[in-house]
């Protein structure tokens, strides 16, 4: 799944969105993330120097240093800033079509060249602070993908007290089995198939929690 678009969860809420500076403080910050995830396309965690970043930026690596210190404070900056932004889970109509949609945005983000998705996910392992930013972004999308499963219930889908969150990962992980840990190439077949396999379980109440 995309780091922009992870799923969600059951009993949490979005974080509460972050004041950010405006003017050219915030055109700053968003060219030394761009220039960041572009330094990490092409180069990698291995690649990613603050020096680097500066550079293609265009700004002074005074700058990068006096506000971020080093690569693992640009990494979570560039985590945070994907929850600032304002994206919501398919609505299609069915707790099947929803999962598939999510599948389908997962599988296009780690398959998409350059691989940013892909080497964000894989930085978190070497960066403590990409790490913990790693961490607040997937529990704010778990949150907002909350809602697939609330509607599901709603429209008499599935039972009441359904877990959100075991029933999100059982849909998306077999997502990140296959293309990350496998790697095997995209299949236009898998994001519907595990979406399947998933809200049919849901519908027999493998993910209901007592009332």
């Amino acid at each position: 799944m995309d780091a922009d678009a992870a799923p969600a969860s059951a009993g949490t809420r979005p974080t509460p969105a972050r004041r950010r500076p405006g003017g050219r403080t915030a055109r700053i910050r968003r060219q030394v993330l761009d220039a960041v995830l572009a330094e990490l396309g092409d180069h990698g965690y291995d690649g990613l120097t603050t020096d680097g970043v500066a550079a293609r930026a265009g700004v002074h690596r005074t700058t990068v240093y006096r506000r971020w210190g080093d690569v693992g404070g640009l990494l979570a900056d560039v985590l945070d800033a994907a929850s600032d932004d304002d994206w919501q889970p398919p609505d299609t109509g069915s707790l099947e079509g929803d999962l598939t949609a999510l599948n389908e945005e997962i599988q296009e983000a780690l398959t998409g060249q350059p691989p940013i998705v892909t080497a964000l996910i894989a930085a978190s392992f070497r960066s403590e602070k990409a790490a913990h930013a790693q961490r607040r972004l997937w529990e704010d999308r778990y949150a907002r993908c909350e809602i697939v499963v609330d509607r599901a219930v709603r429209r008499g889908e599935l039972p009441p007290h359904t877990a959100a969150r075991p029933l999100l990962i059982a849909a998306t992980a077999p997502m990140y089995h296959q293309l990350l840990l496998l790697g095997t190439p995209a299949d236009p077949r898998l994001p519907g198939g595990a979406a399947r396999t998933a809200a049919l379980a849901a519908t027999a109440g493998a993910f209901a929690e007592p009332a």
